[in-house]
């Protein structure tokens, strides 16, 4: 018999190997659980990046209270908005300007009705007519989408543009004066 079968049938011989083969396997378990503890360490280190150097419980209170405060300032800023937006609706917002000519023996499309009102129908009308010798100009109150004066046509249709126009599609619009031309009747 050689010497490594004898090895084997011993039973000292196969405590070593079994010995062996545990330690084989715990520093496998250490090489391991070192190279784990490793990158929990890294992530711990970028998970404490910037802090002032306390522990895991310090920058959880602080991260607690940032977000605390955030939410916080989300509300003011809510109410904020929601002021602004109900108060907006005080605000000359919409728009409708029409071009016209009035008398066929000028040239151009020199007098014009603008109509500016809030959400609620409230502002003006102002309109001009323009000659050869003078230009005159109206302004007229609006009262939810309605003056107490009689309007003229041009008028009722710059109402209409600027009661149809969405002041925040204005806002995207290429071309938010709302200019129209009548089409000719003639």
């Amino acid at each position: 018999m050689n010497g490594g079968e004898s090895l084997f049938r011993s039973s000292a011989g196969s405590v070593a190997v079994i010995a062996l083969a545990l330690a084989a396997l715990a520093l496998v378990g250490v090489v391991f659980l070192l190279a784990r503890q490793q990158r929990l360490l890294g992530q711990y280190q970028h998970l404490m990046a910037g802090t002032s150097g306390g522990n895991l419980e310090t920058m959880l209170h602080d991260h607690i209270a940032g977000a605390r405060k955030a939410g916080d300032q989300a509300k003011i800023a809510d109410q904020l908005v929601r002021r602004l937006e109900k108060a907006s609706r005080f605000n000359l917002q919409h728009l409708g300007l029409l071009r016209f000519n009035p008398f066929r023996d000028t040239g151009g499309d020199q007098s014009f009705a603008l109509a500016i009102a809030d959400d609620h129908g409230q502002g003006v009308v102002i309109s001009s007519l323009h000659t050869r010798d003078v230009t005159r100009v109206y302004a007229k109150p609006l009262i939810a989408w309605d003056s107490t004066y009689a309007l003229t046509d041009e008028e009722k249709q710059a109402i209409a543009l600027a009661r149809q126009k969405d002041p925040e599609e204005l806002a995207y619009s290429p071309s938010p004066t709302g200019i129209v031309r009548p089409r000719d009747e003639g």
